[in-house]
C-alpha cells in the first residue's frame, strides 16, 4: 500500500502550482502553463495513489513514475519536496547555476525521480521497458507515465504503444495531459490526434477518460483500472493549459512566458484562493 501523506490531494495540487510559479519566476524558466495543467494529476498521484516511500526512494516494490513531458519538471520537483523526498528549501535553487534542479526534470542526485526527460517521446518507451522488467521479475509495482498531448506527435511513442499491447503490460499506465495546446498552436491545428481513444484501443489498450482537474474523477479511473488484468491502460485527462490563473488559461503564450512583476503578483493571488 502507498505510504500515507498528511496533505490532501487538493492541497498538494495547490502547493505544486504555487511552488512552480515561484520557481519558474525566480529562475526565469518557462513552461508554467504546462505545470498548471497537470498539477491536479500530480496531486492525486503523490497525494496517495502512487506506492512510494520518501524515506526509501529506491524501494524495490515502489511504483515508478516517469514524467515524459520533462519540460514541466518544476511540478514534479514541487510534489517530491512536499512529500518529503528532499527539503522544500531546495526548490529555491531551481534553474540556478550549479543547481541539480534543472529546467527539464533530471534523476541525477534527485531522490524520487526515476528518469531524466525533456526530449519528447522517450518516457513511454522507457516506461514500457520498466513494466516488462517488473513482470519478468514477478514484481507487482505499476509504472505510470505522464505525457503531453503535443508529445503524441512523436512517432517514437507509437512503438511502445504497440509493444505494450503486444506484451499485455497491464502494469503500465499512460496518462495524457490533454490540454489541447502545444508549443506554438492548438494541438488540432498542429497535428490532429482525434479520434484519439480509437487509436489507443486499436493498439490493444484499455482506455479511460475524465476531467483532469477533478480529483475524485481521477481516483475513480485508477480504481476502475484495477479490474483490467490483460491490457495496458491509458487515462486521457482533459485539462486546461494554465489552469488556476485566469489570464494564463487556454493561452499559447504561457507555454514559454515567465511570470514576473504584476503578472506574478496577480497569479499568486489567484492561486492562493
Amino acid at each position: 500500500m502507498a505510504v500515507s501523506t498528511e496533505l490532501s490531494s487538493v492541497e498538494l495540487a495547490k502547493r505544486i502550482r504555487l511552488h512552480a510559479l515561484r520557481m519558474t519566476s525566480r529562475g526565469g524558466s518557462s513552461h508554467i502553463g504546462a505545470v498548471l495543467s497537470m498539477a491536479d494529476v500530480l496531486g492525486v498521484l503523490y497525494g496517495g495513489e502512487l506506492k512510494v516511500d520518501p524515506k526509501n526512494p529506491t524501494w524495490a516494490d515502489r511504483d515508478r513514475f516517469v514524467l515524459s513531458k520533462g519540460h514541466a519538471g518544476a511540478g514534479v520537483y514541487a510534489a517530491l519536496a512536499e512529500r518529503g523526498f528532499f527539503e522544500i528549501e531546495r526548490l529555491e535553487t531551481h534553474y540556478q547555476d550549479g543547481s541539480k534542479l534543472s529546467g527539464h526534470v533530471t534523476h541525477l542526485e534527485m531522490p524520487g525521480v526515476e528518469l531524466s526527460t525533456g526530449s519528447l517521446g522517450h518516457g513511454l518507451g522507457v516506461g514500457a521497458g520498466m513494466a516488462l522488467a517488473a513482470k519478468l521479475d514477478g514484481r507487482k509495482n505499476r509504472v505510470v507515465v505522464l505525457l503531453s498531448d503535443g508529445e503524441m506527435d512523436e512517432g517514437s511513442n507509437w512503438e511502445p504503444i504497440l509493444f505494450a499491447g503486444h506484451h499485455k503490460l497491464s502494469n503500465l499506465i499512460a496518462v495524457i495531459d490533454y490540454n489541447k495546446i502545444q508549443s506554438l498552436a492548438p494541438v488540432s491545428e498542429t497535428l490532429e490526434l482525434e479520434p484519439f481513444t480509437d487509436k489507443w484501443r486499436a493498439f490493444g489498450w484499455a482506455v479511460y477518460e475524465c476531467n483532469g482537474h477533478e480529483h475524485d474523477a481521477i481516483r475513480a479511473q485508477f480504481r476502475a483500472m484495477e479490474s483490467e488484468t490483460q491490457k495496458p491502460k491509458v487515462l486521457i485527462a482533459h485539462t486546461t493549459k494554465g489552469k488556476g490563473v485566469s489570464f494564463m488559461e487556454n493561452t499559447v503564450l504561457w507555454h514559454y512566458r515567465t511570470a514576473r512583476g504584476e503578472e506574478f503578483d496577480r497569479a499568486v493571488v489567484e492561486l492562493q484562493k
